[in-house]
């Protein structure tokens, strides 16, 4: 029990020794780390950023290279969220040819964003970017929660809108990897299903990776150029060689769409803005015939569904090392309207006509931590790394155990499932989309330009990773628990919660919105200050 008597100064002793750990302890020079929150709506995961003077949330995105926010020129619906005031004039604002160069950008589900391309200093952690070229969106239709206002895309230049439209304007993560501003030219990230995870640069989370020597490294595959884009391959999107696929033990061999164009490889994209893990019907087919009781119920999304008591376990097999989805892994939820019949991961898609068949977001990505690392000019190809959170030979979660999980998440679809059986569709395979007579080099040999800058010293090899290597960085504490002991002997326990400082999304601190300029003593300087602990305190 905490004696009142002695513990008054044993707390402010140990307030100033746990400030001291949070906000004086001398940071990672060329390394950073962030928390990662996930969103209400759970299908997004999201960072807290500066930009210019304005703190605002970012939805994370590998399979999409460019950074954009929502603006204060935008009044459409999905746009009701904290913006980038124009009207503030920031000091480290750039125009790119007068605001005339027009960004556009379209996903998956029908929804687009479009404005203009802009230059402005932004913030992670203690890394900062100036001038870092992003778009400021006029219009939107890509809706968010939690006061999301944009999109941090983490792949590749090739990928980016902004920079095959302007000039210097290479993607946030590539720009501080070819200018070397990284301890190592990689990201780090950690998906849960709360605020704990971590979005890492320029080293990897060393209280996640407990033993570097299991990362599993797989090298990303390039692609051949669009039409006469160039006459050589390049690497486009963080995808990867998926080599198998088992259901408790029985394997699947993937068959890939484009067998001729992808070294009869299964293509598959690691992608941390999706929510899910979407296959092709070749594939997820036969892996849901080796689940007893599953079938398809909708054939326009792809849907199976299998008996919530399941107890079979889905490895995807990467590099060699299966990677184990236990049932609360790929399951969705009961459907409402047939209780014992869960919705499940993966769905079905028709073909993609860049040959990437396979996509791993979300729920496979919680089960690993995954590094990204962009490669090394003629050194070094891009690699990711995945890092196994459960051990592979884990035993089978019990029905009980999977039933109070998703009574715990309140996972519950509501929908009707058809009572009759559907056929599995048969879709038309489109043309592919890339040069074929510019074949897309394999085998580990890294490119001359487009990747780090030479000056790194290569540390994964295609062959022969040095994992142990790696740079490392530890998430600075919140709180602490003290055990002091009084001049009489007695001994008290004090727990202490570091101080957080406190912004307004999308408003610049010390100004007010009525247009006025910032107020003396509200400087850059300042909110530098207190950004490393604001990421781990205002999310």
């Amino acid at each position: 029990m905490r004696r009142r008597s002695s513990s008054v100064g044993g707390r402010l002793q140990s307030r100033q020794v746990l400030e001291g750990i949070v906000t004086n302890m001398a940071p990672a020079t060329n390394s950073t780390v962030v928390p990662v929150s996930f969103a209400s709506d759970r299908q997004t995961y999201y960072v807290l950023a500066g930009v210019g003077k304005v703190v605002l949330r970012l939805a994370i995105d590998t399979a999409s290279a460019d950074l954009w926010i929502v603006s204060s020129d935008c009044t459409s619906s999905a746009c009701n969220v904290p913006k980038y005031p124009l009207s503030f004039e920031s000091p480290t604002f750039v125009s790119v040819n007068s605001n005339a160069t027009a960004f556009n950008a379209s996903y998956a589900d029908g929804s687009n964003v479009t404005g203009f391309v802009a230059k402005e200093s932004v913030t992670l952690g203690n890394l900062t970017v100036p001038e870092q070229a992003f778009a400021l969106a006029t219009h939107s239709d890509v809706h968010f929660t939690d006061q999301v206002s944009g999109v941090l895309g983490l792949g590749f230049p090739r990928l980016s809108s902004i920079a095959s439209h302007a000039v210097n304007a290479t993607p946030f993560f590539a720009t501080m990897a070819q200018n070397g501003q990284l301890d190592y030219p990689l990201f780090g990230l950690s998906l849960t299903r709360d605020s704990s995870g971590t979005l890492t640069f320029g080293a990897i989370d060393g209280t996640v990776v407990m033993n570097r020597s299991l990362i599993e490294w797989n090298e990303v595959v390039p692609f051949s150029p669009f039409g006469s884009e160039s006459n050589s391959s390049s690497y486009l999107q963080w995808s990867l060689v998926l080599e198998g696929v088992s259901v408790n033990g029985t394997v699947v061999t993937p068959l890939p769409t484009y067998p001729a164009q992808t070294f009869n490889s299964s293509l598959a994209l690691v992608d941390a803005g999706t929510a899910g893990i979407y296959g092709p019907y070749q594939d997820v087919s036969r892996i849901f015939s080796l689940i007893s009781g599953a079938r398809l119920v909708d054939d326009s999304l792809g849907q199976w569904v299998v008996p919530c008591d399941t107890e079979e376990t889905i490895a995807f097999n990467f590099g060699g090392s299966d990677f184990v989805l236990q049932p609360t892994d790929y399951l969705i939820g009961p459907a409402s309207g047939n209780p014992n019949l869960c919705l499940s991961w993966p769905r079905a898609l028709p073909p993609s006509s860049d040959g990437i068949d396979w996509q791993f977001g979300s729920p496979f990505l919680r089960t690993v931590y995954s590094i990204y690392s962009f490669g090394i000019n003629t050194k070094e190809p891009p690699m990711i790394g995945l890092y196994p959170l459960a051990n592979a030979s884990a035993p089978i979660e019990p029905p009980a155990s999977v039933s109070a999980f998703l009574a715990s998440y309140s996972a519950t679809v509501g929908t009707t499932l058809p009572n009759f059986l559907l056929p599995t569709p048969s879709p038309t395979t489109p043309a592919y989309t890339f040069n074929t007579s510019v074949p897309a080099s394999r085998g580990g040999k890294a490119p001359k330009s487009g990747l780090a800058t030479s000056t790194y010293s290569a540390l994964l090899g295609a062959k022969h990773a040095d994992a142990t290597a790696l740079p490392a960085i530890t998430p600075s504490p919140t709180a602490a628990t003290f055990i002091l002991t009084d001049a009489g002997g007695h001994t008290v326990t004090s727990v202490s919660t570091a101080s957080e400082a406190s912004v307004t999304l999308g408003v610049p601190a010390g100004w007010t919105q009525n247009g006025a300029r910032p107020r003396a003593g509200a400087s850059w300087a300042a909110f530098a200050g207190v950004f490393a602990v604001l990421a781990w305190g205002a999310l």
